[in-house]
């Protein structure tokens, strides 16, 4: 059974910094480019990060500069360390696995002005 677990998520100042963990089981991980996406109220989800098998990393023009993607194989976990975060950033934040589509439960990510 695929199961991906995200945490990490809070309520941050604008300005402050999260770092967003999932953590991935019943799933190859390592041979699995892995992704953020996110969806604020009354917003589709949209794509923030990617990372492939092989640590190449693409980001949103948004989120550039400020987020960065990572993935530690040994743990198969993937993160998204977010810095200079902004309200608009509020969001719920869900882990995808590429391969499979597989989707985690979402975590609640808020930034206060």
């Amino acid at each position: 059974q695929v199961q991906l677990v995200e945490s990490g998520g809070g309520l941050v100042q604008a300005g402050g910094s999260l770092r967003l963990s999932c953590a991935a089981s019943g799933i190859t991980f390592s041979i699995n480019a892995m992704g953020w996406y996110r969806q604020a109220p009354g917003k589709q989800r949209e794509y923030v990060a990617q990372i492939s098998s092989r640590g190449l990393t693409t980001y949103a023009d948004s989120v550039k500069g400020r987020f960065t993607i990572s993935r530690d194989n040994a743990k198969n976990t993937v993160y998204l360390q977010m810095n200079s975060l902004k309200p608009e950033d509020t969001a719920v934040y869900y882990c995808k696995a590429f391969a499979g589509g597989y989707w985690g439960q979402g975590t609640q990510v808020t930034v206060s002005s």
